[in-house]
């Protein structure tokens, strides 16, 4: 019997390549992809749907491009669309969020947690699911510190920023689903660009590193941030994708939570030195105190200049570990393993000095 896909999110950069993937691991095995889109994005959808089909060689008709919205009931689809989703998808794929650490609090509710408890009450209505998989984030830990473990959830932690806690709630609601519906919870550590070829869509996360150090560069030394002493779970989006689209399809993934964190991370202080070096060519000297940096990135012309947002900050004073041995243990035999780090940075460095001065690949700070 072949599957039938549904994908929110698209067509943002993980859900773009998670079709890509899905369809490289599954293609024999998929009859039907549905990707819900905003009425707003319905036109780059389908634009960049048409190329995919061309480049790769696909049957434009196997997509099927349905305009709805998350943050409304029945994801504001057309009644009768709806109503041949619900009889024909076998796995849904949940990835629509807002990921910014800035974002405000209402946004951030509205869409990672009203849209998650929309979408998960609309996949209790669906007859041929086989699995529902939803795109966490391994930071849904918050502020605790110390080993974080995959069967984790509930711990009374606070959060740094808003997406931390409302991914944090939308989690809770998806959880309680897995007494009655085949779930895969996926918790990525921070997503950079692609192992091999640096390509990413946006300079967040890492990147922030990268954008300090490209506009300090004239400085006659660059200095560190802190002691650094927590770990920078850093994770390229190949190994993301690869891993969520064998583990969403794998038996052994039902019911499961999986960090797809990197298990053998670099210190936030090892990580300036290998970014600055490989950047700029020069080894930190010195400290400032992260309390100093943060107290100059407070003043937005600051922020904007460097092109580092605030809340970036608290992830060098937070010393989690994130324990990832469920996902090692289940991915073992399939080839996919998370690469070093730093076998990663030249094509990383590489994009991101083609790319620097691309306004769209830069967020916008406020």
């Amino acid at each position: 019997m072949k599957h039938t896909y549904f994908l929110t999110g698209y067509p943002g950069f993980l859900a773009s390549n998670l079709v890509k993937q899905l369809l490289h691991d599954h293609q024999q095995d998929i009859k039907q992809i549905y990707l819900l889109v905003l009425p707003s994005l319905q036109n780059t959808a389908t634009q960049e749907i048409i190329r995919l089909a061309k480049n790769n060689g696909h049957d434009p008709g196997m997509f099927s491009i349905v305009t709805g919205d998350i943050t409304k009931p029945t994801l504001a689809l057309d009644h009768d669309i709806n109503r041949e989703i619900q009889e024909s998808v076998t796995h849904v794929f949940h990835l629509a969020a807002v990921y910014d650490l800035a974002v405000p609090k209402d946004i951030a509710y509205q869409v990672n947690v009203d849209g998650t408890e929309n979408i998960n009450n609309w996949v209790k209505t669906l007859g041929n699911l086989e699995r529902y998989t939803y795109f966490s984030t391994a930071y849904v830990a918050g502020m605790r510190e110390g080993k974080i473990y995959e069967d984790e959830l509930v711990a009374g932690q606070s959060f740094k920023n808003h997406y931390e806690e409302t991914k944090y709630h939308a989690e809770v609601l998806v959880e309680d689903l897995k007494q009655s519906v085949p779930t895969t919870i996926i918790r990525p550590g921070i997503v950079k660009g692609h192992s091999k070829t640096g390509e990413t869509s946006k300079f967040d996360g890492i990147y922030f590193m990268l954008n300090l150090l490209d506009h300090i560069s004239f400085l006659p030394f660059t200095p560190y941030m802190s002691d650094g002493k927590p770990e920078g779970n850093f994770v390229p989006s190949d190994y993301v994708l690869r891993a969520t689209s064998y583990l969403a399809i794998t038996p052994a993934g039902k019911g499961k939570t999986y960090h797809l964190t990197d298990p053998n991370p670099y210190t936030m202080h090892e990580l300036q030195k290998i970014l600055a070096e490989a950047y700029l060519g020069k080894t930190p000297k010195g400290t400032i105190p992260v309390s100093w940096v943060k107290s100059s990135l407070s003043a937005a012309p600051v922020r904007k200049w460097l092109q580092v947002e605030l809340e970036a900050m608290d992830y060098f004073t937070i010393n989690a570990s994130f324990d990832c041995s469920s996902a090692v243990a289940d991915l073992e035999g399939s080839g996919i393993v998370c690469p070093d780090l730093k076998d990663t940075v030249e094509p990383m460095v590489e994009f991101y000095r083609k790319y620097r001065h691309d306004r769209s690949k830069h967020i916008q700070i406020n």
